[in-house]
């Protein structure tokens, strides 16, 4: 029923988005945004070193600022990167299940050595300012570029030493990590058990991770117990009052939104449908209207394959302007940077690191992770169309041409007018059922069609394949009779396509999930005896659910000798941190 109201409060405000962000009217429009729990964010990754050639890997946990369990306000959450200069190296749109979801970024050699901070919030955490957004330190070094001057402190010509303390912690009243043993052969085998004592006290999300020990001293990266107590008082609610603008949160998927205005007089309008279409072949086709501030909005929430959009004004009447809105960035001219340094009698290690990243690098191929497959979009709603291939018949120079020698049930009306548009025959269902003249819904390579007589001399030799479906469907307000696909030989007809009251804009994609890969090295199977194996991390696991008393886990140790940790970091379902750490050894035989 909460989650029930939350929407219902949204539905409400969203319909009166202004240019970039809302604002709040009157005192019953402040009450119900307050009804809303602010949320805070918690991100585990493999730093707080990494090197050029190396990844960052994230696994980020948004929560509910007043209960901390986890969010049921947001569906997209972001993870950035900014360095020194406030600037950002990479910001992340990463999709929440559950308020949990998880990425990676390349460390390229065109990143420069460093301090940097990695970020994570969601749009609707913008508006308590920077101090709700998680922050943690990243130290990238790069020595492939020549100034290292951000890093080097020249003073000094010793090495560093390891003054940096962290409290490792082995075992818990709750969880416990165990190993088969404490020191192990090159490609070993490590079997991992993780034992819950506490039943439903033990149950949630957590990451587990197996990386090297960092040979330099550093701080560690903050754990879940250490970011529990600094973000305990993190605000529970927003604190805008009326007249405030706020952000609003991506609360049904990702949110794209924006104005259009008359041409002639400049002036919003309002009352237009506006057709969003993500072209491709699994598009996606979304309707909104204008209100009375010729503002539009639409949610996304299946997992789309373009990074563009087509908006575009249904109404060819008049001529409209569009124009997409771009979220504010949050003010960053209070984020402070840690002062780290090396020494160059490091640079031998840091030589010898990046030439093991590099031959690491080289053999990616023969072990690389993989994508998960999003579910399929159906652009015809669970139909069965009928699918015919132009190269099974015989050719014809146009589309329409195309259409009347060709296509069952599928023509142009009042061809050769303003008013002409492609009709598909009713499929009948009962004798009684009223006859319509709906137009279709007409898309080439997933791109809407809203003034088909522009497509009618379409040349046909591009043309792969028709499908239509005969189904009636409504979009907004409007009725249409039936869909039909046209699917181009080289699917660009983006690329080309020109109209009246449109806009084609970048529209980023939420990071894609992977199957991180796992190195094995089974007993007989001789497919990596060539091939070499200088990973730092070992095993990567960014969620893991805990709704049982034990699991068992088993990686394999690579060629690099030296101390791992073994690191479990996450929240039980009622909003309790958990940290644990272990330590194993890697050795060679001597």
């Amino acid at each position: 029923m909460k989650n029930r109201q939350i929407l219902t409060i949204f539905l409400i405000i969203i319909t009166s988005l202004s240019h970039a962000q809302y604002v709040i009217k009157d005192g019953s429009d402040l009450l119900n945004l307050k009804k809303v729990p602010q949320e805070k964010s918690y991100v585990d990754h493999n730093g707080p070193l990494v090197f050029a050639g190396e990844y960052l890997v994230y696994s980020l946990h948004c929560f509910n600022a007043q209960t901390n369990n986890p969010t049921n306000v947001s569906k997209i959450g972001y993870v950035a990167l900014v360095n020194e200069s406030k600037k950002f190296i990479f910001e992340h749109k990463v999709k929440l299940e559950k308020g949990h979801g998880y990425g990676d970024f390349f460390v390229s050699t065109e990143i420069p050595s460093g301090s940097y901070k990695l970020l994570g919030y969601t749009q609707w955490m913008k508006n308590s300012g920077l101090s709700q957004v998680f922050k943690d330190d990243i130290v990238i070094i790069n020595p492939y570029l020549a100034d290292q001057s951000t890093l080097l402190d020249i003073s000094r010509g010793d090495v560093l030493p390891n003054t940096v303390k962290s409290t490792i912690i082995s075992d818990s009243s709750t969880l416990t990590i165990r190993t088969n043993k404490s020191t192990y052969l090159p490609r070993e085998i490590v079997n991992l058990n993780i034992k819950n004592f506490k039943g439903a006290l033990g149950h949630g999300s957590y990451t587990i991770k197996v990386k090297r020990k960092e040979e330099i001293a550093i701080a560690s990266a903050i754990n879940s117990i250490t970011y529990g107590n600094a973000y305990f008082n993190a605000d529970k609610e927003i604190k805008q009052t009326i007249g405030d603008s706020i952000f609003l949160p991506e609360q049904r998927g990702e949110l794209i939104y924006g104005t259009v205005k008359n041409t002639e007089t400049g002036l919003p309008t309002e009352n237009l449908p506006v057709v969003i279409s993500i072209p491709g072949k699994e598009s996606l086709l979304k309707f909104s209207e204008t209100d009375q501030n010729g503002n539009f909005y639409s949610y996304i929430r299946k997992d789309r394959k373009n990074p563009f959009a087509v908006i575009q004004v249904e109404n060819q009447d008049g001529t409209y302007i569009i124009e997409k809105g771009v979220p504010k960035n949050i003010d960053l001219s209070d984020l402070k940077f840690s002062d780290f340094n090396l020494s160059r009698d490091q640079e031998e290690y840091i030589k010898n690191r990046s030439v093991l990243n590099q031959i690491e690098n080289q053999f990616f191929g023969s072990k690389p992770d993989s994508i998960l497959e999003s579910n399929p979009i159906d652009i015809f709603n669970g139909g069965i169309p009928e699918v015919i291939i132009l190269d099974d018949y015989t050719r014809f120079p146009t589309l329409e041409e195309s259409l009347v020698e060709v296509v069952k049930f599928a023509g142009f009306r009042k061809g050769n007018t303003n008013d002409a548009y492609i009709r598909i025959g009713q499929d009948f269902k009962s004798y009684d059922e009223e006859y319509n003249d709906f137009p279709a819904i007409v898309l080439i390579d997933g791109v809407y069609i809203p003034n088909h007589e522009q497509i009618r001399t379409y040349d046909a030799r591009k043309i792969e394949k028709i499908s239509l479906t005969r189904d009636q469907f409504r979009l907004g307000s409007k009725e249409y009779q039936g869909i039909i696909s046209i699917e181009t030989f080289k699917g660009d007809f983006l690329d080309s396509y020109t109209s009246k009251n449109s806009l084609v804009v970048p529209f980023k994609q939420p990071i894609s999930k992977k199957n991180y890969f796992v190195q094995t090295y089974q007993l007989g199977d001789t497919t990596f005896d060539r091939v070499p194996d200088y990973r730092r991390l070992l095993y990567w696991n960014p969620q893991f659910n805990i709704a049982d008393s034990t699991y068992d886990f088993e990686f394999y140790t690579s060629d690099l000798e030296g101390t791992y940790e073994i690191i479990l970091n996450g929240f039980t379902t009622y909003g309790k941190p958990l940290s644990i750490i272990k330590e194993i050894e890697v050795l060679k035989v001597n």
